[in-house]
């Protein structure tokens, strides 16, 4: 069965995005530097990409990320996936630029379809407020951190005020410094 995860790169200080998110700057000011592992030439790390996105059999993105990231990428990263964003301003299914379906639904509706989309692949979170819903809801089966040498301040916080205990599943050090650590969360 498929698992729900949140795969998502952070900086030290617990951000997922920097300060001044806008449409200009979807990532906030200096958030792009979270993702600079991505591009490392380092084995480790491209193995931990290929990992990522091998697993991607459907996504769950939260409205905002959706939005945000509609110009940037067709929707998401994942060309052809389809995706589920969690809104509360339904609409009609969309076909984005990269090949993608992007379904809107409430949460535990777009995580059922989800599921079921992803076959015996996962499905990937996409946004820090849908990951909070998500773990809240007791439907996020893992965490995937790739934790990223910078202190951005401020910007999007990943887990503000949120409790949970934690299963360590795997931990890996990248070639550029970049940690990759797996959680399961040990309710799920």
């Amino acid at each position: 069965m498929s698992k729900v995860i949140l795969d998502v790169s952070v900086s030290l200080d617990g951000f997922t995005a920097g300060p001044d998110v806008r449409p200009e700057e979807p990532m906030g000011d200096g958030g792009e530097r979270l993702h600079e592992w991505m591009g490392n030439a380092s084995p480790v790390d491209q193995d931990m990409r290929r990992q990522v996105d091998a697993a991607v059999g459907a996504v769950v993105i939260g409205r905002h990320t959706f939005d945000l990231g509609l110009r940037p990428w067709g929707g998401t990263p994942w060309p052809g996936v389809p995706s589920f964003v969690v809104t509360h301003r339904t609409r009609e299914d969309l076909l984005g630029d990269n090949g993608g379906t992007f379904a809107f639904d409430g949460l535990e509706a777009a995580v059922r379809r989800a599921r079921e989309a992803a076959g015996d692949k996962h499905v990937i979170v996409m946004g820090a407020d849908v990951a909070r819903q998500l773990l809240r809801a007791g439907l996020l089966d893992e965490i995937w951190l790739h934790i990223a040498p910078v202190l951005l301040g401020g910007g999007t916080r990943l887990f503000d005020g949120e409790q949970v205990e934690l299963v360590p599943v795997e931990a890996v050090a990248g070639g550029a410094f970049v940690p990759h650590v797996r959680y399961r969360v040990r309710n799920a």
